[in-house]
């Protein structure tokens, strides 16, 4: 690309050094840099760029976007320097792709809880109606059913802009993101042209980055300005009615409103809802009539997820008719509480709970199946939120014995992790065990026939993170193993 269209973008800049005429791509790690590209300086939570600014250069690169002037070789790249890296990235990688979420139909979904669930089940609908979808969250980059790993839930502002062209490469016309409050915060969504966003509950969670519930709720407020006050494409926002924070995002859009719950009056509204331990049953009131809905997925909670991803693809033009087709059709969300298939006289079920109210929700879910006891395996991450915990563990209570485990517990002791869970206990039928996996199989060692297992918090995960490195781990494939120790299965 032409370097200095690709500039343009940028107002106030200094450069240092000669420009290259043509630059060939965009990076923010250095390892990734070729011959002509540009490299940006970005600032992260253990790295600052401007370190491995030098080593950018050695690798090719030919321009250098930084906050400050650098001490590099301008014989071998020129230097940019402007206010905000983060921003002039921002800018530099929506030019150098073209925009290209302009040119896609772009959900996005926020909230505490149900992210993952509801940009699922926007994604598998949108192909069991036969079209072209990609997704982007914590379970990976779904490219029209090709799974490609991710390191965050949502990604940097680059990797973004990358997947909507790679998704535009292939004739994907319909991409939808997964969006934490970190995300928004860091400004990684910052350029993409939203057509939809949603906003699914608001609870305790991240307060260790954002201090404050206030401050947390108003991260995930900055989604919904960024549908713009441009009024001349139809835009749309779905907010739960049922969530106290519905107002304060009606107010943060100007865009039209579509309001789904269970308890208030709202736009799709479920009534007379029917648990099962293997599916649910409501009746839909929805702007085209009432519907009798019938899905695979557990719990009230799950209602309320369904119910957003309906809002969403009828504000893109599908008909509920439709919808309430497929959505019959739909497999659990793998990780969120999937019912796991054994061999053993139990119901097992893995969940990615790490909130109180999720934590409460899949206990709740349950309950009115419980024929002997409830066992819950709950955990919660090293070096992160701290405050959470009690209160995790107080939810957690609801269950007949718990185990109080780690989810990736990186640099920080066992016994400080669950030291802090225990002063949430509101029972003594519990164990304190920091190895994840021995704790998994101690669920599984103390159960008994007609029991309810839950493995909370790592969900879909395979792995779990000690100190900084990634290792093996599936509560899943745990389970099933102890279990044909337990139960003496035979292959």
């Amino acid at each position: 690309m032409n370097t200095y269209n690709l500039l343009e973008s940028i107002k106030l800049k200094t450069i240092y050094g000669e420009l290259p005429s043509e630059i060939s791509d965009i990076h923010v790690d250095s390892r990734k840099v070729k011959n002509g590209s540009v490299f940006v300086c970005t600032r992260g939570y253990t790295v600052d760029g401007h370190d491995f600014a030098a080593n950018a250069v050695e690798k090719g690169a030919t321009l250098v976007v930084a906050e400050k002037q650098l001490d590099l070789d301008l014989s071998k790249a020129a230097i940019v320097v402007v206010k905000d890296s983060f921003k002039a990235l921002a800018q530099l990688s929506n030019k150098y792709y073209d925009y290209p979420s302009q040119k896609l139909s772009v959900i996005g979904v926020t909230g505490t809880n149900g992210k993952t669930t509801v940009s699922n089940l926007i994604h598998s609908i949108l192909k069991k109606d036969n079209q072209s979808s990609a997704l982007s969250g914590t379970i990976g980059f779904n490219l029209d059913g090709e799974l490609l790993p991710s390191e965050n839930t949502t990604c940097d502002n680059l990797t973004n802009q990358q997947m909507l062209q790679t998704a535009l490469d292939r004739d994907i016309q319909n991409f939808t993101l997964e969006v934490s409050s970190h995300g928004l915060a860091l400004g990684r969504l910052w350029g993409i042209d939203f057509d939809i966003v949603a906003f699914t509950n608001l609870s305790h969670d991240h307060l260790d980055y954002h201090g404050t519930m206030e401050h947390y709720g108003y991260a995930k407020g900055l989604l919904f300005s960024q549908l713009g006050q441009g009024l001349q494409n139809p835009k749309y926002a779905v907010l739960n009615a049922d969530e106290e924070w519905y107002h304060r995002y009606n107010n943060m859009t100007a865009h039209e409103v579509i309001s789904y719950g269970l308890d208030k009056h709202a736009d799709f509204r479920a009534e007379n809802v029917e648990y099962f331990n293997d599916l649910t049953k409501f009746t839909l009131n929805s702007p085209e009539g009432n519907f009798e809905v019938e899905m695979n997925l557990l719990g009230k909670f799950n209602v309320y997820n369904v119910l957003t991803a309906m809002a969403c693809l009828y504000a893109k033009g599908m008909e509920i008719y439709r919808l309430v087709e497929i959505v019959k059709e739909l497999p659990p969300v793998n990780g969120r509480m999937e019912k796991v298939k054994m061999d053993a006289p139990l119901s097992v079920y893995i969940d990615y709970a790490h909130t109180p109210d999720a934590i409460e929700n899949a206990i709740q879910s349950v309950l009115p199946f419980k024929e002997n006891k409830i066992i819950f395996l709950v955990g919660t991450g090293g070096n992160r939120d701290k405050t959470k915990r009690p209160t995790m563990a107080e939810k957690a209570s609801l269950a007949d014995y718990v185990i109080l485990t780690t989810d990736d517990p990186r640099y920080e002791e066992y016994d400080s992790i669950l030291s802090d869970l225990a002063k949430g206990m509101q029972h003594d039928q519990f164990a304190l065990i920091g190895d994840r996996g021995k704790a998994v199989k101690h669920a599984v060692e103390i159960s008994e026939p007609g029991d309810i297992i839950i493995f909370a918090g790592k969900g879909h995960e395979d792995y779990q993170i000690i100190e900084n490195t990634k290792y093996p781990h599936s509560d899943k494939d745990i389970a099933r193993e102890e279990s044909k120790l337990k139960y003496r299965i035979s292959e």
